[in-house]
């Protein structure tokens, strides 16, 4: 679900090795696979919605200190749309329906 998509959006397995955020130690490999299982969940949700995951999707990350991170990533009218579906669902003050 995660593979690379299109229109420049990636994946989050572009890391760069010294970009200073490793630090020694810390298992970011489990953090990033929890991420990734939620990745994967809300990727087929969006599917579900309609969207195209080259459009919008979850991608899989993980914290300076191994925890595990789900980012969104996509193109300015496709998150647009996605807010607009979310705002729909939300009761007036501003939790979930």
């Amino acid at each position: 679900m995660t593979g690379s998509g299109e229109d420049g959006l990636r994946d989050g397995l572009d890391i760069e090795l010294d970009s200073g955020l490793w630090v020694p130690g810390v298992d970011y490999i489990a953090g990033w696979r929890r991420a990734r299982e939620s990745a994967d969940r809300l990727n087929r949700a969006l599917l579900c919605a309609g969207f195209e995951l080259s459009a919008v999707r979850a991608v899989a990350s993980t914290s300076e200190d191994g925890c595990g991170l789900v980012r969104m990533v996509g193109r300015l009218d496709t998150v647009d749309r996605l807010a607009g579906l979310l705002e729909t669902g939300a009761d007036g003050d501003g939790g979930a329906a």
